[in-house]
């Protein structure tokens, strides 16, 4: 038996291939199913199931479409209640494979309420439990993500499904989908995979003893949630088409203001340098990253029509990909060039020249709550990157000055600056350093 992780750095998930015997499983897929069924005909596997944990509230699924394209059974749990053909798992009723492989569902409630994990057993002996987003490495899934209404019940199941996985003997592999970066979990051990007697030893969350105590840990501070995730668990429901195909069209730089004027939002994906010495104004400034799809879905009105801004060579597909993954499929081109269109202006400041500018001046702190908690910034307004858009910018503000803007590390400052711009406000990023960074300097 091999487990091949594909991981998925910028959504914090990972995606399974469990082979045996020439036969594969294939757990949790996101859209772009392409890599995994390349990764099964690499080794001459033939995909005998597919599996989900959970209708997903942070990317589309790929599941229903690996299913289709290869003629692979679809699982899903039995409370899913998915509007297309699948096998519905359901909590001990073993699912058999061929050539000793049986997959038994697990009924794992907390992170949403029909989540089901999946224990592989080999010949009758447990080897693999695939976890989805309830045991995480040193961890739990959230349960606050379909709303505080809810919150604390599926917190208390967690408690329990939790303990139900840790009773596992102690040498089955742990995979869960979700891991550090997503905001689908509580925190990040950076490791992805495990096993049940690392957990038992090395996560806190087992230890606690009841669970009120339980869900009052996982419910202590929570992250944000991201704007798209509320359209992922209808979609997932519904079902999820294939991504669209072809080469992106070529717009010229002409044509964006009329884009623009027409409901198009323009997002760009240049590096930080390149925006900051022009900028097409109206724009959003996200540089490609591993995040860049989690950031354009929830700073970008879902569903809205975008084309890009890229540099020469760029490699546009990727943008694509990460926005497709999130069902951010229409796409209407990308401009290369924009001439003298890029009027828009912020400047990039390393920590000296930010402490430089400090005394007096107006400073914006973009990070999230919980960061600015652990290391604030005196005399700083604070709102978080998304808000700005959510909610506008602080009316504290002044238009007629420059405001100082510092996130962790310069990438949502950098955003935040083009944000600001809209509204007429002149940015100075702090680049390369974080807030901490200016805080710890302050007090020295």
């Amino acid at each position: 038996m091999e487990v091949i992780p594909f991981r998925t750095p910028g959504l914090g998930d990972q995606t399974y291939l469990l082979t045996h015997e020439g036969k594969g499983v294939l757990v949790d897929p996101q859209r772009d199913i392409g890599r995994f069924l390349d990764a099964a005909a690499e080794r001459d596997v033939d995909l005998r199931f597919v599996l989900e944990t959970h209708l997903h509230n942070d990317y589309l699924s790929g599941a229903e479409q690996a299913a289709l394209r290869t003629g692979a059974e679809l699982v899903l749990p039995a409370a899913s209640a998915a509007a297309y053909p699948h096998t519905p798992a359901f909590h001990l009723e073993d699912i058999p494979g061929t050539d000793g492989l049986t997959i038994r569902p697990i009924h794992t409630p907390g992170h949403t309420p029909e989540h089901t994990s999946y224990l592989v057993l080999i010949d009758g002996e447990p080897v693999a439990v695939f976890s989805g987003g309830s045991l995480l490495v040193t961890s739990a899934g959230r349960p606050d993500l379909l709303g505080p209404e809810r919150a604390g019940t599926l917190a208390r199941l967690q408690y329990g499904s939790l303990r139900r996985l840790a009773a596992l003997p102690r040498d089955v592999g742990l995979y869960p989908t979700h891991g550090e970066g997503s905001f689908c979990g509580v925190s990040g051990a950076g490791r992805h995979t495990s096993t049940i007697g690392d957990e038992l030893e090395g996560n806190a969350l087992l230890g606690l003893p009841d669970a009120e105590s339980f869900a009052g840990e996982l419910l202590a501070d929570p992250m944000p949630i991201p704007a798209f995730y509320a359209h992922m668990g209808p979609a997932n429901v519904l079902g999820v088409p294939a991504p669209p195909e072809g080469d992106l069209r070529e717009i010229g730089p002409e044509e964006l203001p009329e884009e623009l004027r027409g409901g198009v939002h323009v997002i760009d994906v240049r590096p930080r340098g390149e925006q900051a010495a022009g900028f097409v104004p109206g724009s959003t400034g996200i540089e490609l990253g591993d995040d860049f799809g989690s950031w354009a879905g929830w700073l970008v009105p879902y569903g809205a029509p975008v084309a890009l801004v890229a540099e020469p060579g760029q490699d546009v597909a990727e943008a694509v990909t990460q926005l497709s993954r999130i069902g951010m499929d229409d796409v209407r081109g990308v401009v290369r060039d924009l001439g003298d269109i890029g009027s828009a202006r912020f400047d990039l400041v390393d920590l000296e020249g930010f402490l430089a500018l400090t005394s007096g001046a107006q400073v914006l702190d973009v990070r999230m709550p919980v960061e600015r908690r652990a290391a604030p910034l005196p005399g700083a307004t604070e709102r978080f990157l998304p808000d700005l858009v959510a909610e506008g910018v602080p009316a504290e503000l002044d238009r007629d000055r420059r405001v100082l803007v510092a996130c962790g590390s310069g990438r949502r400052a950098s955003i935040a600056a083009t944000i600001l711009a809209r509204e007429g406000y002149r940015a100075v990023v702090l680049n390369g350093s974080g807030a901490h960074d200016v805080a710890a300097a302050l007090e020295a």
